[in-house]
């Protein structure tokens, strides 16, 4: 780390700037297999936007489809696997099926020239806008439509909740009715994905209610009824609690995933009644640590699992904060931030969904996390973002 670009002068909440001296030792890229792993790990990726386009970013992505993939098999050489056209992926927040479709199938051909690409693809029914005349047939054809997309490409299926089952469902009878239908049809065994309204509004009432206890009877009915198509489930709730008695209550082969992006380090490491398997957005940003504290854990060296890890959960509380769906921001500011990226532009301009001041925090919990891997770079890059906005660093 150079003497001129380790202290950087950074905004704070009253509008004053003043420096900052990195300190953060960057955790090293290290290269693990997913079997060096005592959990199954998936990051859920991000895209990359192609910021030299002429299209119009609010109404039309455009997406740099080398970069992208490249970001992929990163998380492939650090053993992670990887969890795509996901809700980090800006589904439903500037990505559409239309281009999901494209993401997929490039992604399922990097991933055919890989024996160690562990990788499951989202599929829904996002290009089924809610309405008053959605039926419940309407929901299971467009589930049909991307299950069978994702099947067709030779993928495995992570199912994701769906906006309109959530405007159109009357009760809980109809979540049973469409899960089950599509359950019965799938190939091979699904992870299943209850995104909480934190992450997305329209989806309050999942399950049938706003009471997140009584959703999960709903939801447990659901898997035990069709455990054998379930590999498991990822759920994001941001509550350690409700995940665990989740976890607790699931059928012996189905797997808890955790998507908590809070607590995601006790989760993981688990307790003496079980633990938690991961598929995370932070995982994304923090990939060599998470890599590294997977290895530790599989060594069997909790202290050094925690020493990686812990530190890291500050930062991802903060990208997470509410509004918590404008995390993507966060993710995609680490990738600039470290070189795996040469802008910080997104699909739909989601770039300025996060406020300088988020951004200047975001870069101090970094250092400390240990997670920007050339604090030259780093800062030379954050000075740029403040430059842009008016302040001299």
């Amino acid at each position: 780390m150079s003497e001129t670009a380790s202290t950087i002068r950074l905004l704070n909440l009253d509008r004053t700037t003043t420096p900052y001296r990195l300190t953060g030792e960057p955790i090293p890229f290290i290269k693990f297999k997913a079997k060096d792993f005592p959990r199954v790990a998936y990051a859920a990726a991000h895209v990359v936007a192609d910021p030299l386009a002429g299209n119009d970013p609010w109404i039309t992505p455009a997406i740099d489809w080398d970069t992208t993939l490249q970001f992929r098999h990163r998380l492939w050489d650090l053993g992670l696997g990887v969890a795509e056209a996901m809700d980090t992926a800006q589904r439903g927040m500037g990505l559409g099926w239309i281009d999901a479709q494209e993401l997929i199938r490039r992604s399922q051909a990097e991933a055919r020239g890989r024996q160690d690409a562990l990788i499951a693809y989202g599929a829904g029914t996002d290009h089924l806008p809610p309405g008053p005349d959605v039926s419940m047939d309407d929901i299971i054809r467009a589930y049909e439509e991307q299950v069978g997309f994702v099947e067709k490409e030779g993928g495995r299926v992570i199912l994701m909740a769906s906006r309109a089952l959530a405007a159109a469902a009357k009760s809980p009878d109809d979540y049973a009715r469409v899960y089950g239908h599509i359950l019965a049809q799938v190939q091979q065994p699904v992870i299943m994905h209850w995104l909480g309204e934190m992450f997305d509004p329209a989806l309050q009432g999942y399950w049938g209610s706003i009471n997140h206890d009584a959703a999960m009877d709903v939801c447990l009915d659901v898997i035990t009824a069709n455990a054998d198509k379930v590999d498991g489930i990822k759920i994001s709730l941001l509550s350690a609690e409700k995940e665990i008695a989740m976890r607790r209550r699931l059928p012996a082969a189905v797997k808890m995933y955790t998507g908590d992006d809070f607590n995601y380090a006790e989760l993981i490491a688990g307790d003496d009644q079980g633990y938690s398997h991961a598929l995370l957005g932070i995982f994304d940003a923090i990939a060599p640590a998470a890599s590294a504290g997977l290895a530790a854990l599989g060594r069997g060296n909790s202290n050094e699992f925690f020493d990686l890890l812990e530190p890291t959960v500050p930062l991802s509380r903060h990208i997470f904060a509410a509004p918590t769906r404008f995390y993507k921001t966060g993710v995609v500011f680490l990738a600039y931030l470290n070189g795996l990226q040469d802008h910080f532009t997104m699909v739909g301009g989601q770039q300025s969904a996060r406020s300088l001041q988020h951004l200047c925090e975001l870069f101090r919990l970094a250092d400390r996390a240990r997670v920007l891997a050339d604090p030259d770079l780093a800062t030379h890059r954050m000075r740029a973002v403040l430059a842009v906005h008016g302040v001299d660093a």
